[in-house]
């Protein structure tokens, strides 16, 4: 989800809650302790050089039960950070504090913004050495077929 996508969900809500991808919800006293540009420049497995750029959430929990982040302040906050950091309207990933530092990605299901689990990827798989996987086919696809010899089959 974009920073420009928050925003606009962030207008319509009454109430801020983000909810963890096992559907549990970030305890409602959260804090958004920080809005940050991250950019990260790297060389991939092929000898590719990249650089992208993500807007970072950190959220996180104190024992002050009593307080709630409400949609108008974050925006605030994020109003804040675009001028001061000159934001751009990029991914947002998010920070929150399990049983270690996690990162999420984020969408939004009308009501809750949801904590989405990342994957790592290779981005150099022409060039780092692994197979394509081979297409699989059920058998019992192939029963009209016939081997026959100078078929090209076996």
């Amino acid at each position: 989800m974009k920073l420009s996508e928050v925003k606009k969900h962030l207008e319509q809500l009454d109430t801020l809650a983000f909810q963890l991808p096992n559907g549990t919800l970030v305890p409602e006293h959260f804090h958004v302790t920080e809005i940050g540009k991250i950019t990260k420049h790297f060389i991939d497995c092929g000898g590719t050089v990249r650089q992208e750029e993500v807007i970072n959430f950190q959220l996180w929990n104190a024992n002050d039960y009593n307080h709630r982040l409400h949609p108008e302040k974050l925006m605030h906050i994020i109003e804040l950070s675009e001028k001061t950091l000159g934001l751009n309207d990029s991914e947002i990933e998010v920070e929150y504090q399990g049983e270690t530092i996690q990162k999420f990605g984020l969408d939004f299901d009308g009501t809750n913004f949801q904590l989405t689990t990342k994957q790592t990827d290779c981005l150099a798989k022409d060039n780092c050495g692994i197979p394509a996987q081979k297409p699989k086919v059920k058998l019992s696809d192939l029963q009209n077929a016939c081997c026959t010899p100078n078929s090209g089959c076996c």
